[in-house]
């Protein structure tokens, strides 16, 4: 398991395995998120790089009645 000790100007530093492993380079972009007592980075990732991510995905779903058409 990985660990990082919060500095005393609450600066992190990412582990090596969970920076090669997500291609986190120096200069990257991450998005912070707050869930209750965990925080998740996200990488930031520009319009043109998503291009083609939801290829395979099933489109379809079932309608609820009450929905409009």
């Amino acid at each position: 398991m990985n660990e990082v000790i919060v500095s005393p100007k609450y600066q992190v530093v990412i582990p090596k395995a969970v920076r090669d492993s997500s291609g986190i380079v120096p200069g990257a972009r991450l998005q912070v998120l707050s869930y209750d007592d965990r925080i998740e980075f996200v990488k930031v990732r520009e319009v043109c790089e998503m291009r083609g991510f939801l290829h395979g995905c099933d489109p379809t779903f079932d309608r609820d009645e009450n929905d409009r058409t």
